[in-house]
C-alpha cells in the first residue's frame, strides 16, 4: 500500500505520519530521512523529528537517490519528506524529469511507503523564479504522488482527513 500525507508546514502530517504507518507496520520501519543540513535551524528541525520518532524507526539518510537507499529493503518505509527531496534535487541540478523517474521508480516497489510532503497550492506566486520552479515541480509531483497512492490524508491543525 502506498499512502501520501500531505499539508503545511507544521501542520503535523509528519507526526500523524508516523503514527500512521508504526499502526500499519508488523515490523520497525524505515524512516527515510531526505533533509540535508543546511543551517542551524534545519539542524534544530531534524532534531525535533528525531526526538519524535525515539526508537520507533530504523533511520536512513539519503537526500537524492532514493530508489536506492530502499530497493533491496523489505520494512514498511516512511518518506520524509518529499518536500525537502524536491529542494535537494534542485540544487543539484536535477530536472523535473529526473524527479519524476525516481518517483516511478518507487512505485514499482512492493513496500508499504508513505510519503509525506507540503501542500504549496495555497501560496501565492512568486516573484523569485526558483521559487516558483520548486511550487511547480511540487504541484505536479503532489499530484502524481496521489494519483499512485492507495490513500491520501490532507492535514490542517494537526487532524488528517482521509481525501482518498
Amino acid at each position: 500500500m502506498k499512502t501520501l500525507f500531505i499539508g503545511g508546514i507544521k501542520s503535523g502530517k509528519s507526526l500523524n505520519a508516523q503514527n500512521y504507518i508504526l499502526k500499519h507496520s508488523d515490523n520497525k520501519p524505515i524512516y527515510l530521512a531526505t533533509t540535508e543540513f543546511i543551517d542551524d535551524e534545519m539542524k534544530l528541525k531534524i532534531k525535533e523529528h528525531q526526538e519524535n520518532r525515539k526508537d520507533d524507526f530504523i533511520t536512513l539518510e539519503e537526500p537524492l537517490q532514493l530508489y536506492d537507499a530502499i530497493s533491496k529493503k523489505q520494512e514498511a518505509i516512511l518518506v520524509e519528506c518529499i518536500s525537502m527531496w524536491i529542494n535537494n534535487m534542485l540544487y543539484h541540478n536535477f530536472t523535473f524529469e529526473d524527479m519524476q523517474d525516481e518517483l516511478k521508480k518507487l512505485f514499482t516497489l512492493q513496500n508499504n511507503i508513505v510519503f509525506v510532503i507540503n501542500d504549496v497550492s495555497n501560496s501565492v506566486v512568486s516573484a523569485n523564479k526558483l521559487t516558483r520552479e520548486f511550487v511547480n515541480i511540487s504541484g505536479k509531483l503532489s499530484q502524481y504522488i496521489a494519483s499512485e497512492c492507495d490513500e491520501v490524508y490532507n492535514t490542517v491543525a494537526g487532524i488528517s482527513i482521509k481525501i482518498k
